[in-house]
């Protein structure tokens, strides 16, 4: 099984910052990418940002939060952050951590998700 476990939620003034994290943990021997995805109340989850762990380590973003968030990943110790700045009351959400890891060299990847972490902007 894969763990992730995400941390850094909270609350925040508009326009302030906050940095979540995400370990991934558990029995795999690699990890695809990793992302984040948001979910606010009423709302279905949408993509935020991803990070690729294999090749030149790309990254993508969601058209709303571009030029403000920012994710990185070590790939060493299985883990990728997101640095969210100058937040807007629209960020609020709980926000997942996603993976697609391999539990073996020649298996496919599959999805995991974390438990989530609430993100609230206050205005």
């Amino acid at each position: 099984q894969v763990q992730l476990v995400e941390s850094g939620g909270g609350l925040v003034q508009a326009g302030g910052s906050l940095r979540l994290s995400c370990a991934a943990s558990g029995s795999f021997v690699s990890i695809n990418y990793m992302a984040w995805y948001r979910q606010a109340p009423g709302k279905q989850r949408e993509m935020v940002a991803t990070i690729a762990f294999v090749g030149a380590g790309s990254t993508n973003y969601a058209d709303s939060v571009k030029g403000r968030f920012t994710i990185s990943s070590d790939n060493a110790k299985n883990t990728a952050s997101l640095e969210m700045n100058n937040l807007k009351p629209e960020d609020t959400a709980v926000y997942y951590c996603n993976a697609a890891a391999k539990r073996g060299w020649s298996t496919a990847a599959f999805s995991y998700w974390g438990q989530g972490t609430q993100v609230t902007v206050s205005s």
